[in-house]
Order: C-alpha cells, then sequence, then structure tokens
C-alpha cells in the first residue's frame, strides 16, 4: 500500500541559525550537553526550542526517542551540541536495554548533563533512580523542572528544595518548554559552561542527523499521533529512497515496519485513509525541513521480532544487548 501527496506548498525556512549569521569575533566555546529523564519529561519538546527548529519528534507515547539525537544552537560566540538521549526507565525488553544503555552512555560523554524533571510527576521513582545513577558519574551537572506552569508556586520550590539536597546541581532551572519559557536563560548558563574551543559543526547547520533519517523519524512521530492508542510501541519507519528529481523535487520512499498483520491493517486504514493521513502530514514538515517539494510513498510491511535483528538496532544508532 502506498501514499502519495504532490500539493504544491512553499518550504519555510529553518528557524534555527541563520546561514549568513557573522562568526563570532570572541574567542569560540563548544561542547556537548546531554538531556537525560525519565520518558515524556519533555527532552524531546526542549531540544527544538533551544535549537530553534525541529530535530527531535514528540509524541505523547513513551520512549518515542530511541537513539541519540543531536541538535545543534548557538549562542554568541558558543556552539552548544544538545543530546536528546531515550527515557531512563526500568527495561524489561531488549529494544528497551538498547535505549537505557544508550541514554547513560550520552549522559557520560557530555560536557554538561542535565536532568529533566517532569515538575507535575515530580520526585517519583524513575526520577530518584536517575540520580542515583547520576551521582555515579563525574563531571558537571544541571538541574531542569519542566512544565512548571503546571503546579504551584509553593510545590515547585518545595520540588527544587528536595532535589537540590542530593548536592549534585550547579545550577537549576524552571522552565515549561512547550512554551518557551525559561529556555532563553538555559542556553545561556550552558554557554557559559562549555570549554573553550572550535566549532564543531557550520553555523547553519542545526542537527548530525542525516535528512532521511530525520525524515524517518517526523514519518514515526506522525504515525504515533495518529493512532497513539492503537498501535503498538513496536514499530518503526526507514527511508528507503531519497531521490532528487530534474525539475528540483525529491521522492522519497519510505517502510513503515509493524510486528503483525493486525497491525498493517491498523496503519493501512479503511480504503487507505488512514495512512494517506500520515504520509500528508510527514511531507509538510519534511518539505519544510528539505526546503524542497517533496513527494512522499509510504509502505507497510509485517517485520516479525524485529526487535531482535542486530541489523535493525545498527540502524538505529543503538548497540544491540546480548
Amino acid at each position: 500500500m502506498t501514499t502519495e501527496d504532490h500539493s504544491p506548498g512553499e518550504a519555510e525556512p529553518q528557524q534555527g541559525a541563520s546561514k549568513d549569521a557573522a562568526l563570532p569575533d570572541a574567542p569560540t566555546r563548544c561542547g556537548f550537553v546531554a538531556l537525560i529523564g525519565a520518558p515524556n519529561a519533555g527532552k524531546s519538546t526542549l531540544i527544538n526550542k533551544a535549537v530553534g527548529t525541529k530535530v527531535s519528534i514528540v509524541s505523547r507515547k513513551v520512549q518515542t526517542t530511541r537513539a541519540l539525537v543531536r541538535g545543534i544552537a548557538l549562542n554568541g560566540a558558543a556552539q552548544i551540541i544538545f543530546v536528546d538521549t531515550p527515557g531512563i526507565f526500568a527495561p524489561k525488553r531488549r529494544l528497551d536495554r538498547a535505549m537505557v544503555s544508550t541514554a547513560w552512555s550520552g549522559a557520560g560523554d557530555a560536557d554538561v548533563a542535565a536532568l529533566l524533571v517532569d515538575a507535575r510527576k515530580g520526585a517519583d521513582e524513575e526520577t530518584l533512580a536517575i540520580i542515583e545513577g547520576l551521582g555515579k558519574m563525574k563531571g558537571p551537572k544541571v538541574l531542569i523542572l519542566n512544565k512548571i506552569d503546571t503546579i504551584e508556586a509553593e510545590k515547585l520550590l518545595e520540588l527544587s528544595a528536595q532535589l537540590n539536597k542530593t548536592g549534585l546541581f550547579a545550577d537549576t532551572f524552571m522552565i515549561s518548554a512547550l512554551k518557551g519559557h525559561g529556555v532563553r536563560r538555559v542556553v545561556e548558563r550552558l554557554s557559559d559552561m562549555m570549554p573553550s574551543g572550535p566549532w564543531l559543526y557550520p553555523e547553519d547547520q542545526v542537527s548530525d542527523a542525516p535528512i532521511r533519517a530525520l525524515a524517518a523519524e517526523i514519518t514515526r512521530e506522525k504515525l504515533f499521533e495518529r493512532l497513539h492508542d492503537e498501535l503498538p510501541y513496536q514499530s518503526t519507519v526507514e527511508t528507503e529512497l531519497w531521490k532528487e528529481q530534474p525539475n528540483g523535487s525529491v521522492r522519497v520512499e519510505q517502510t513503515i515496519f509493524v510486528t503483525r498483520d493486525g497491525h498493517k491493517k491498523i496503519v493501512i486504514g479503511e480504503g487507505g485513509r488512514t495512512i494517506k493521513s500520515i504520509g500528508s502530514a510527514a511531507r509538510k514538515e519534511i518539505m519544510e525541513i528539505a526546503e524542497q517539494t517533496v513527494h512522499l510513498f509510504l509502505f507497510v510491511k509485517v517485520r516479525a521480532n524485529w526487535g531482535d535483528d542486530p541489523e535493525r538496532y545498527r540502524m538505529m544508532g543503538l548497540d544491540f544487548p546480548t
């Protein structure tokens, strides 16, 4: 089953660093900040706000982020490479173990580890377990309390005091990543914490992910948005073809892999309406990041037990747990 949307449209310019931005005169700084936390703490939303454009997908479905996603933000002479890590939770399956391992690896390799906490949930069991793990790591750490608009000020201050009793955090921020409140201050403070050194990426680059990988993630986001309650977690999207056309457009072919025939029917929908809806929403966002007309074709295939296939883990940037 395929879907294509030929609707023309003009790509919006990226909201990240301007291609015409002048290189800073001051000595440059550059480093990595790992965003870690429990699932649905808001890490992907924060990294997108900090960078100024979408580099990581956002979904109500937990554990949406599977591999390390890097978003690049500029602030004066500083280049901050945010690493959006998978949510840390108690792993049950092989894929879960790979994601949690990847998250801790990203935190350990970063110049700064930033713990993002959903203020509504507070210091729950998952957050306390992460803090215990952070206590065993070297390097500076900061605390970011997110979704502060959903909690009373008094409870927010109590939560901040409780978590800072650990003595782990060099600074504490209170933000609403969704609304953008407080994000600017986070970026400015992290800029000061970056080590001196040359920028690792050009000033107009907002992510290190290949565009075909980002396109697959966008389609996976739309898949989860459309079928949040119906489609199991074990589904993935791969970009099989990215072909530039003579007229300047691009033909993109992607495959949605599910684990059962019943799931395939759910994705396609009656008369193909569901997959057409997913394809239309994905095409619009892919066109924005590609800055060219996109013709998107989606295929749905059953791949039983793909969660035990080492090749699939390699394609997602994950180590295969034995």
